[in-house]
């Protein structure tokens, strides 16, 4: 016991309580595991009552998994209703550039710029009550009506759907239909879909649970070359 009997956390327990992310040892590996939940926190802080996850907290946390030796793998777990695009890309991005095994699994939704973040990861698993929305890039805030703020969204638009293709089975053109329906969403085009549409569609690989994206992660680890 500390100074005034206030018992000392164990480390793994702070990190779950500050970011949300812990390390598990098994006989078959260690596995890292981050969960992505709520909103995507980018530049600007967002209020104190929403659910965030911060950006700067992930960035260092998967570049360290990715040099430490002692992790063989890493599972990120997904309940997310999007944020910031550009803060969610470059996460995306740093999980497609791992070398290391690494297992995604949709619980809840992936919504948003959440389905680039699922299928950044070698292997992509949904569960089967989980969702998807997709739709076309959004911005808040004031917007000067002009040609190069239409383009400027485009511009985002293109490298999202050249992300999500380049990482999954669908198609460019299934995407964009997707993005453009009407009648799904109120006041908002775009797509819900589910678990096992989302499979058919081929945006993400399988439906499973926990323990399949992890059954296939200690398998990707066992395939992996020892140094």
């Amino acid at each position: 016991m500390a100074e005034g009997n206030t018992p000392i956390q164990a480390p793994e327990e702070n990190n779950i309580a500050e970011t949300g992310s812990i390390t598990a040892k098994t006989s078959r590996g260690t596995v890292h595991c981050i969960t992505i939940v709520g909103q995507i926190e980018g530049h600007m802080e967002l209020p104190a009552q929403n659910k965030t996850t911060k950006y700067e907290h992930l960035i260092p946390q998967i570049t360290a998994v990715e040099q430490a030796e002692e992790i063989d793998g890493m599972l990120i777990l997904l309940n997310t209703v999007g944020g910031d695009v550009e803060a969610g890309l470059a996460i995306a991005e740093l999980i497609a550039g791992m070398t290391k095994p690494t297992v995604s699994l949709v619980l809840g939704g992936g919504h948003s710029i959440g389905v680039p973040l699922a299928v950044a990861a070698k292997r992509s698993f949904i569960a089967a009550s989980a969702a998807m929305t997709i739709h076309p890039v959004r911005m808040n805030g004031t917007i000067i009506a002009v040609p190069q703020a239409f383009e400027y969204l485009a511009k985002i638009q293109e490298r999202i759907v050249d992300f999500i293709t380049g990482h999954s089975h669908i198609s460019a053109e299934c995407l964009q239909q997707l993005m453009r329906e009407t009648g799904q969403l109120t006041a908002d085009v775009g797509t819900v879909i589910s678990g096992k549409q989302a499979v058919e569609l081929g945006l993400i690989d399988a439906v499973g649970t926990l323990s399949d994206a992890l059954e296939a992660l200690y398998g990707m680890i066992g395939k992996t070359p020892e140094s």
